[in-house]
């Protein structure tokens, strides 16, 4: 730094001998003038937590990191230096012009040297009640009512579970709100952090219920909120493995018919590939065992490049998984595609062994459930299930000792309280579905089994009144306020197949739709995908119920009519 008059340090904590805050101190004794970013994990925030809030450091990078991430931190610590650096008595030097892209290239390569074999490592924390962030040390709060306000009114959100909904009244808006005072107040930060668990919490039960639309849509706000998350990533790969499954099975069940055409059909709109080509349409009407082989070899070479440059299992639908399983949905005897699967099984168990060595019990899980799903051996999985547990042994230990704390119990408790309370008060607007959602919050939180158990039994009533009152309307008695239109099948467009798709839903006291459920079809088989596509994007107008809105259920045919 004293060759170069550096005026950005990034330091990476997981390079340290010296405690971070200590050798903090240090350099900024030696180097008054210089704007330090840290890069680490929550751990290390905390400790940090007074040099954030007096400026010394002036941005913390959460681990993982990525170039562009890194970059613009870094450029914006230049423009921090060039207007002062930190506060100090005497203003600091600005570096001269002709060394500020060298400096920015030598502190991009230092800390992406440092930090490159922590970029896949998820920081995943144990599920814990929420409670609002701890308020910083000192007066420094005190200063700025308007944030206190914008962190009183967050901590209302989080509590009430208002995540990202209404805009400007939501835990994430106030949050964002309050870092736009305070770019380094912990308490904003570590709310956000909360918001983003409660999100991808959400979404993982929307994913056990193969709701993927909506697993999605929660994965993607928590998205908007931490693009880097290393659990938005996780979650997003299993939902993408379920639409693969989805996806294959279809085409799968297709080929077992014999309809051999509408298993390639299904599979080239779901790989995103190019125009339809002669081989598909030649397929429609009788497919030969040659084309079925180009076909199959297709598929292989499009895995193999995916494999080559390290798609395993993402992005959806464009990956070495998924280029192999359709492969063998169409071959499943081939010895080519057999080595093919083989070859991947592989790869995702050498992954699974480097995540386990680098300590990433998260990242290890995902390679392993794939593993698992390409058909690995299930001896050699359970060894790697068996080498992630022990990993977790030790962090297990310490979340137990926590959770064995007084005030955490009586903060779990508390919660668990309240969230039976929220699904009590769905249940008497007759919101079957925001009743289920908060049995299902109720349940992840431990709490009262009697209060639940009671939940469960007026739930089930509710649903058999509905039920035997006839409570199905028609959904041309409701009001539509957005409507999507379904796909036509090209197999059907192609052969001038005409049908219709009966399904059931329930339009939310929001209006929007959920539940959808296929019951019944003609013919069966074809257009029952893009029925539940469509309705799973319409919405309504809440229905009004003595003053109230309510949930309602209903019923709706799609019909498909070829124009002819």
């Amino acid at each position: 730094m004293l060759t170069h008059q550096g005026g950005v340090a990034v330091i990476d904590c997981a390079a340290l001998a010296t405690p971070v805050a200590k050798l903090i101190d240090r350099v900024r004794a030696q180097f008054p003038e210089l704007v330090m970013i840290v890069a680490g994990g929550a751990g290390e925030q905390n400790t940090l937590a007074a040099q954030i809030t007096d400026g010394s450091v002036h941005r913390f990078l959460h681990r993982p990191v990525s170039e562009q991430r890194v970059r613009l931190f870094v450029e914006a610590a230049w423009r921090r230096h060039a207007q002062g650096g930190v506060p100090q008595e005497m203003p600091a030097a600005q570096p001269p012009r002709r060394n500020r892209r060298t400096l920015i290239t030598l502190a991009l390569v230092a800390v992406l040297a440092v930090a490159a074999p922590f970029l896949w490592r998820a920081l995943h924390a144990p599920q814990e009640a929420v409670h609002p962030p701890p308020a910083p040390r000192g007066a420094a709060a005190a200063e700025d009512p308007a944030l206190e306000s914008l962190l009183a009114r967050a901590n209302q959100a989080l509590a009430a579970a208002a995540l990202v909904a209404p805009p400007g009244e939501n835990a994430a808006d106030l949050y964002r709100e309050a870092l736009r005072h305070n770019a380094r107040d912990p308490r904003a930060l570590n709310g956000l952090e909360q918001v983003i668990d409660r999100l991808l919490a959400a979404a993982e039960i929307e994913l056990q219920r193969q709701h993927l639309d909506a697993a999605q849509q929660l994965t993607n706000q928590a998205r908007i909120i931490g693009p880097d998350h290393p659990r938005v990533a996780f979650v997003a790969a299993q939902i993408g493995a379920q639409r693969e499954r989805a996806v294959l099975n279809k085409a799968q069940r297709a080929a077992a018919g014999g309809d051999v055409a509408g298993a390639l059909a299904t599979l080239d709109d779901a790989a995103h590939g190019e125009q339809r080509s002669t081989l598909v349409e030649e397929a429609r009407q009788q497919l030969a065992q040659k084309q079925l082989d180009a076909r199959v070899a297709e598929f292989l070479s499009r895995g193999r490049d995916a494999l080559a440059r390290g798609a395993l299992i993402a992005p959806d639908e464009d990956n070495a998984r998924f280029y192999f399983g359709s492969a063998r949905a169409l071959a499943p005897g081939d010895a080519a595609v057999q080595q093919a699967m083989q070859n991947l099984i592989t790869r995702l168990q050498t992954e699974a062994h480097q995540a386990l060595a680098a300590k990433n019990a998260d990242q290890a899980d995902l390679w392993i459930a794939a593993a698992a799903d390409a058909g690995a051996d299930a001896a050699q999985v359970r060894a790697l299930r068996g080498e992630a547990r022990q990993l977790r042994s030790g962090t297990d230990e310490l979340t137990q000792l926590a959770a064995d704390d007084p005030a955490t119990q009586r903060a779990r408790s508390a919660y668990g309280a309240r969230v039976l309370s929220e699904a009590r008060r769905a249940l008497a607007t007759q919101d079957i579905a925001g009743t289920r959602r908060w049995l299902a919050e109720a349940r992840a939180a431990s709490a009262d089994e009697a209060g639940i158990a009671a939940l469960d039994t007026a739930l089930a009533a509710a649903q058999g009144d509905a039920q035997q009152d006839g409570s199905y309307v028609n959904a041309s008695a409701l009001t539509r306020t957005r409507y999507v239109a379904p796909q036509f099948p090209y197999v059907a467009r192609e052969r001038a197949i005409d049908g219709w798709v009966d399904l059931q839903f329930v339009v939310g006291t929001d209006g929007a739709v959920s539940d959808v459920a296929v019951v019944g079809a003609q013919p069966v088989g074809i257009f029952e995908q893009p029925a539940l596509d469509a309705v799973r994007h319409w919405r309504y107008q809440p229905v009004m119920h003595d003053g109230h809105t309510v949930s309602q259920r209903a019923r709706v045919r799609v019909r498909f009519t070829v124009q002819r």
